[in-house]
């Protein structure tokens, strides 16, 4: 199937010229997809894709409003030379397409001062969260200080995930090359309890890993969210997840995998309403607790 830009010129397909399937209208996948305002709450820009015009490319062609997009520091020590380069990064993004990118900071608690000081910094350019890969757990005291910060300025803290897949009924020892300081959901469970006025989410459900138990662990703490994301597509996670967590508590997100994600919402059997509330409304409630919600 063809997919047109913006869908403003889109080219019919064969699925757009066949009135009628076995009795039933056709089902017009763009016309389902254009049908949703899309809010992507995990998204990377040059990273994956290189510059910001392939993220804005895909947004177009998904009719995604905007991207939340960071520049997180996946190898090297991650010094503060580091964080701050990748910050600009985003920055420069945000300039170059206003109104399309949400930035959010990027730091290294092992160095917490300059990660304190580069979220202010941050923050004065209109960055409005903060993504955190797997250089310190989301539970360390590192963390704490940092925390308290965005609990402050009612900002969510979002954090790279995994959880590894058991077998038999066996859960597994976090063993199989995850980086050591990677969260797993008890330490999500931990840093909730701990700063109950904070926000977490729980990142890529769809990236691999054991989401039923995830979602399962974090069922409790109504603080901690979690998004979609990722190239993985279980039949029925997102369906479980809205089933575990409540409605209000799943993000659609991509993790730069674009078409996957927006088709495991489609694929679901939530209601439209849900659906409304997976790909916008719910990451725009939380965006709102801090003054900086999409009209």
């Amino acid at each position: 199937m063809t997919i047109g830009g913006s869908g403003r010129n889109q080219q019919p397909t064969a699925l757009d010229e066949t009135p009628k399937m076995q009795g039933k209208a056709a089902y017009n996948l763009m016309k389902e997809v254009a049908r949703y305002r899309k809010l992507d709450a995990h998204c990377h820009v040059n990273l994956f894709d290189g510059e910001p015009e392939s993220n804005i490319d895909f947004a177009d062609r998904l009719y995604i409003d905007k991207m939340v997009v960071s520049r997180p520091i996946v190898s090297g020590a991650g010094s503060p030379a580091d964080f701050k380069s990748y910050n600009d990064l985003v920055i420069k993004a945000m300039r170059k397409y206003p109104g399309r990118f949400i930035g959010q900071i990027t730091v290294n608690p092992q160095f917490q001062k300059e990660s304190l000081q580069e979220i202010d910094r941050c923050l004065d350019e209109g960055m409005i969260s903060l993504k955190v890969y797997t250089q310190v757990k989301i539970s360390d005291p590192l963390f704490y200080p940092i925390i308290e910060k965005m609990a402050a300025k009612k900002m969510i803290i979002h954090m790279h995930a995994h959880c590894q897949l058991g077998v038999a009924g066996y859960r597994m020892k976090y063993d199989t090359g995850i980086k050591p300081q990677t969260s797993i959901p008890e330490d999500f469970v931990i840093a909730a309890k701990r700063f109950p006025e904070a926000m977490f989410q729980y990142a890529h459900i769809g990236g691999g890993g054991d989401w039923e138990y995830a979602c399962k662990m974090l069922a409790d703490y109504k603080n901690v969210y979690v998004d979609t994301s990722g190239s993985n597509n279980p039949e029925n996670m997102v369906d479980f997840a809205v089933k575990t967590l409540g409605i209000d508590r799943v993000f659609y997100g991509t993790d730069n995998c674009y078409y996957q994600s927006v088709g495991k919402v489609l694929a679901s059997n939530l209601t439209h309403e849900q659906r409304k509330k997976v790909f916008f409304d719910n990451y725009n409630a939380v965006l709102a607790k801090s003054g900086n919600h999409v009209n």
